[in-house]
């Protein structure tokens, strides 16, 4: 049987993305090949060769740079004790209903059950009151890679909500509250350089309200990508703990003084399944997949045309091109697509559909007028490329594709972006798949039941109020008419 697609991933996708973006995600989902969903357990979703491909890269890069901030890997268990959870009052009420249990060991019933581990907070602290001893051990930055676990009792979509998450958690410890601050706002940094210049999706950071902040944190600051269905959908979010979790697990250390005090600590949880999710929602077209230039599995993608009788000079000319390009680029992934058993056009569907940066043709003609036919993944451009201008072309091309993604995108998420004074004007923005900007009377407590009364008219959450400068100002909460104290940004999530 020949490896290639089915007659019915070759047609593409059947929908146009603007028009039903949930069908659009599902068809990219099943015929790009990235995950499918039919394992039997709900929610738990084997993830294939090419999403898997990207996925290592994304690992890849956010470990590279956490380290190059200071922090330094471990390898935690996957089980955690109940008695791990007790610890903290506020974490335990907020994770118990999602955590899945393990209540025997072969056919004995253990004497203390076991959680899958949904957050390494209550693994890692009470391994850190054993390992901090002085002030010569802070800060103490560290993170761990691997998958969590939730039970996720709605529905689940591949990448964006599943019941089990892969991901990188940092936990840092310091002697003082303003270092612990200070890593939070390293902690965003790093979700922009990443985010906005490695995957091209641009994002809002958000200071959440009180009532939807992580369990036993003091504040929680967390990116939101605008999808094109109008939801949010939450990427990476940072937390200052502050001493809520040292001090029922006794992360503590000895100061210069000779006294044991408590630490500070932050933790920061960028999910990369669900970045990937975001990342092929935002850029994918009509056609297919889009993808950064360094996330690609593959890169550039080599086409030979030909009839019988040139399919000999074609396919030799093909073959040198392909080593050409390796020559120019020796760290790039290229494809020679010499299959005899698709035709170009099916070829050509096939890589739209995967998502290659650059598509290369070559036919007799071309190789007559010495040149190559290069095509532009985001643009769909041809340009006729001269043989000795390719080197050049192709090495630019290279350096300059992930940039254009990351330009066009971040345009248009501006766009997005709606002021509303009044419930009416909130719900027009959100019928119209955008986010809505308003006042609002406060981000703590107090405001809360001004919050509830936009989920239920508006069927919306509140996502908090901006880290960066803030340009829109209003005089009155769209709810209760108070003076407003914040600005803060309403839309649909996942």
């Amino acid at each position: 049987m020949h490896d290639t697609m089915s007659k019915e991933k070759m047609k593409g996708i059947s929908v146009k993305k603007s028009e039903d973006f949930s069908q659009w995600y599902t068809e990219l989902v099943q015929k790009a090949e990235l995950a499918d969903m039919r394992y039997n357990i709900k929610g738990l979703v084997p993830y294939r060769a090419w999403a898997s491909v990207t996925i290592k890269r994304m690992y890849d890069k956010y470990e590279k740079l956490l380290e190059k901030k200071g922090h330094l890997p471990l390898i935690m268990p996957t089980l955690i004790p109940e008695r791990n959870f007790l610890l903290e009052a506020d974490h335990v009420e907020g994770f118990s209903p999602q955590v899945f249990w393990v209540t025997h060991g072969g056919e004995k019933k253990l004497e203390e059950k076991l959680a899958l581990r949904p957050t390494s907070e209550t693994a890692l602290y009470q391994m850190y009151s054993l390992w901090i001893r002085s002030y010569n051990d802070l800060p103490f930055k560290r993170y761990v890679s691997g998958q969590v676990f939730r039970y996720e009792g709605g529905d689940t979509r591949a990448f964006f909500r599943a019941r089990e998450f892969h991901w990188i958690e940092s936990h840092d410890v310091f002697a003082t509250e303003e270092e612990a601050r200070q890593q939070v706002v390293e902690d965003m940094e790093i979700t922009y350089e990443m985010l906005q210049d490695e995957f091209a999706i641009p994002i809002i950071f958000f200071q959440r309200p009180e009532w939807d902040k992580f369990a036993g944190a003091v504040h929680t600051y967390a990116a939101d990508a605008l999808m094109d269905s109008g939801r949010v959908l939450q990427l990476p979010s940072t937390h200052l703990l502050g001493q809520n979790f040292s001090k029922p697990f006794n992360v503590t250390f000895i100061d210069t003084d000779n006294e044991e005090k408590f630490g500070y600590i932050t933790c920061y949880g960028p999910a990369i399944s669900r970045i990937y999710g975001a990342m092929i929602a935002l850029l994918g077209d009509d056609q297919g997949l889009v993808l950064p230039w360094d996330l690609s599995p593959t890169q550039i993608v080599i086409i030979p045309i030909y009839r019988a009788d040139s399919k000999e000079m074609v396919l030799e000319k093909a073959k040198e091109l392909f080593e050409t390009i390796e020559g120019y680029l020796p760290d790039a992934y290229i494809k020679l697509d010499d299959r005899d058993y698709v035709s170009p056009g099916e070829k050509f569907n096939e890589w739209e559909l995967k998502g290659i940066p650059l598509r290369i043709e070559i036919g007799p003609k071309d190789i007559e007028n010495k040149q190559v036919v290069c095509v532009n993944r985001i643009s769909g451009e041809k340009l006729r490329i001269k043989s000795e201008e390719l080197e050049k072309f192709i090495k630019e091309y290279s350096t300059k594709f992930t940039k254009q993604l990351k330009e066009k995108y971040a345009v248009q998420f501006e766009t997005q972006l709606v002021s509303a004074e009044t419930i009416d004007e909130v719900k027009k923005a959100i019928g119209n798949n955008k986010i809505a900007c308003t006042g609002f009377c406060s981000i703590d407590f107090e405001g809360e039941a001004c919050a509830e009364v936009v989920e239920k008219e508006v069927k919306a959450y509140v996502r908090g109020k901006r880290v960066d400068p803030e340009t829109r100002k209003f005089e009155k909460c769209l709810v209760c008419g108070k003076p407003a104290q914040e600005t803060v940004y309403i839309a649909r999530s996942y």
